[in-house]
């Protein structure tokens, strides 16, 4: 089974999954969308700006860290983490928003609509806008415009217009549904940066081809093959980033972790393949938690980036065929992963990538220590301050909140100590 050609292909189908599900009027601006990226990445001139930018913009490439003091913790496999954390703006979004921005140059557009959940995504879209003289309107969930407060100031710093989106569960959902309403609107002179690989097609695929960088610098810089990859999946940008080298690859365990929330008999969660089902929505076919009437249902994640009630159709169609397992991890594991390896390597990640590393400090003790596991470190935790903060019950930092004149400092609560 040739798994890279199934889900890399110009018709955007991946078994059942997949498709494009849009309104008539959006119908030739993802042709035209899919026709330039698909001439896009056979023009050398295109790739050598492409990868021009990778490479002296992005800093890529982003380290391999070998995570010895975490792995003699543990007593088990040798640990590696991809850092995708030290790229410019703090994450692997940088990857497919570079890679967007300059389709949308070649087809002459001159303003960018985007979503984003954790604001890295956004923050991306906003400095690659920068950086190419674009208009920028980035939607974000009231919930995760609050809860992420740090990005939207950096995305306004950037230019951007961050407007945040009250309706449903004021999440990464309600952005995206937001997004293409203003595309509808605006669909001559407006390109939507999508920032995973969930969404119409050529979305799901263009996005794989561009984040794909993370898994072929893996294989150059371990220099043997892994025995384990890891990786959160939200929508599944970084995961697919860092699977799709090694896809045809016999012999390596692949393992995405979704979030468990508060846990899975909850209901306050955002894991769907606990308990989701087939669905359409928001453009495309693949796996979704979903209401009795076929609804999106509302989710629950500490992390904003996997708080979202769908998955990628390549990912669903990748855990059908039996290529990807899928774990979760829930928010009190989460927390401890993050303490964990803070206080053992020093690097402070994203609370989405501490889903992945919760999963791997599991994992790891159950292996020989002459296997490898290699997790995806898709950002850096400084973003995640004021939730850290809070779950965490550091009333000194709120006491200098206070300070600064600031008066709507959240409460604390109980809901990862008790």
């Amino acid at each position: 089974m040739n798994y890279k050609k199934a889900i890399f292909n110009k018709d955007g189908h991946f078994g059942t999954y997949g498709g494009r599900y849009v309104p008539e009027l959006l119908v030739p601006i993802m042709d035209d969308l899919a026709d330039t990226f698909f001439k896009a990445i056979k023009d050398k001139e295109f790739l050598e700006e492409l990868n021009n930018l990778y490479k002296n913009y992005i800093g890529r490439p982003s380290p391999l860290v070998h995570l010895k003091n975490l792995s003699d913790k543990l007593g088990g496999a040798q640990i590696y983490l991809k850092n995708e954390g030290l790229n410019h703006t703090g994450a692997h979004k940088i990857n497919h928003c570079l890679g967007q921005g300059l389709l949308a140059k070649r087809m002459g557009k001159k303003r960018i609509i985007a979503e984003t959940g954790a604001g890295q995504h956004g923050l991306a879209t906003a400095t690659i806008c920068a950086k190419f003289g674009l208009g920028c309107t980035v939607y974000m969930g009231a919930k995760d415009y609050d809860r992420q407060r740090p990005n939207v100031f950096w995305m306004e710093q950037l230019g951007a217009q961050v407007i945040p989106v009250y309706e449903g569960g004021q999440i990464l959902r309600d952005a995206i549904n937001a997004a293409l309403r203003d595309l509808i609107s605006n669909p001559i002179d407006s390109h939507y940066l999508l920032g995973t690989v969930c969404g119409p097609h050529p979305y799901p695929v263009m996005n794989t081809y561009f984040q794909r960088v993370i898994g072929g610098e893996v294989r150059k810089q371990l220099k043997i093959k892994p025995d384990y990859l890891v990786a959160c999946v939200g929508g599944g940008s970084n995961a697919i980033g860092l699977f799709y080298e090694f896809l045809d690859d016999k012999n390596i365990t692949m393992i995405g972790v979704e979030a468990g929330g508060k846990g899975i008999k909850s209901k306050k969660h955002a894991a769907r393949f606990q308990g989701g089902s087939k669905g359409v929505a928001e453009g495309f076919k693949s796996f979704f938690l979903q209401d009795d009437d076929g609804q999106l249902a509302e989710t629950h994640s500490i992390s904003a980036g996997l708080d979202y009630s769908g998955v990628g159709p390549q990912m669903a169609y990748l855990k059908e065929k039996g290529r990807i397992k899928f774990t979760y991890s829930t928010d009190k594991d989460v927390l401890k992963a993050y303490k964990t390896l803070a206080k053992t390597e020093g690097i402070l990640a994203a609370l989405e990538s501490c889903h992945a590393v919760a999963e791997v400090i599991k994992l790891a003790p159950t292996l020989k220590p002459k296997q490898t596991i290699v997790v995806n470190g898709s950002g850096r935790g400084d973003k995640d301050l004021f939730i850290v903060t809070k779950e965490l019950k550091d009333e000194g930092f709120r006491e200098f909140l206070r300070e600064q004149g600031c008066t709507l400092v959240p409460k604390l609560d109980n809901s990862l100590t008790e």
